[in-house]
């Protein structure tokens, strides 16, 4: 039998299935959306939005948060936002969480919590090479955003966004973590990243929250350069880094 033409039963179904699992990536990558956001990245009408999402919703792939959305005078008005739930979020996880956790148990078990550390700070070592250059290369003032589309090709959905001042510094936050069911039993896989991220941006980061914690994304603080402490002379800036970062992460 050949593949099923487009007006038949079999077509359509997974034409529906396509974009339902479009539609879950958008709010996977995106974070909590309205259905006319939606509607509006996918070129769908609302009713269609609204029969996509009411299916996600029994399935148990999204969830429904209110937010409150404010309009040019000021005046906020409430809005429903979806959100992707854990059971979503797992349909995109790596499919070889368990055994990456069972062999992180197994070292744990025989080396000890120390091994699994050295494990995580060597595994982020890769990363942390080729998104150097990347970095380094970007000015000053783009460089957490340059992080975020390095981490974005690698799948963690990242972006980046500026603080309410000058000095307040920038957050950048992933929506999308390929080894949080993993980090959520050895949280030294989410500090190693932190102390990279720490060494990439040359700053202070501080971890506000992680997927593996149940957060919705993971969001890290970067502090602004220009308040940034001062060294004193001869001292290691990596080295000064990852002391910072260690000691802000949780």
């Amino acid at each position: 039998m050949g593949q099923p033409s487009v007006g038949q039963p079999g077509a359509h179904q997974g034409a529906e299935q396509s974009t339902r699992a479009r539609i879950a990536r958008l709010i996977l990558e995106n974070g909590p959306v309205t259905a006319a956001a939606l509607g509006s990245s996918l070129g769908l009408t609302p009713a269609a939005v609204r029969r996509h999402l009411d299916h996600l919703l029994r399935e148990g792939m999204i969830e429904t948060r209110i937010a409150r959305v404010y309009g040019s005078r000021g005046r906020g008005r409430p809005a429903r936002m979806f959100a992707i739930t854990d059971a979503g979020r797992s349909a995109f996880e790596h499919a070889y969480d368990d055994l990456a956790a069972s062999a992180l148990r197994f070292l744990a078990e025989r080396a000890g919590s120390d091994a699994v550390s050295e494990f995580a700070r060597r595994q982020v070592a890769e990363l942390e090479r080729r998104y150097q250059p990347v970095v380094a290369s970007a000015p000053l003032a783009d460089r957490v955003r340059a992080l975020a589309k390095a981490l974005s090709v690698d799948g963690y959905a990242a972006s980046a966004s500026a603080g309410p001042g000058p000095s307040a510094g920038e957050q950048l936050c992933q929506h999308h973590c390929p080894v949080a069911h993993v980090a959520a039993e050895y949280p030294q896989l989410c500090e190693a990243e932190t102390e990279a991220f720490g060494r990439l941006l040359g700053t202070p980061v501080q971890r506000l929250a992680t997927i593996a914690r149940g957060d919705g994304i993971c969001t890290t603080h970067v502090t602004a350069p220009s308040l940034r402490r001062p060294q004193a002379a001869g001292q290691d800036t990596a080295g000064d880094n990852a002391t910072e970062v260690g000691g802000l992460s949780a």
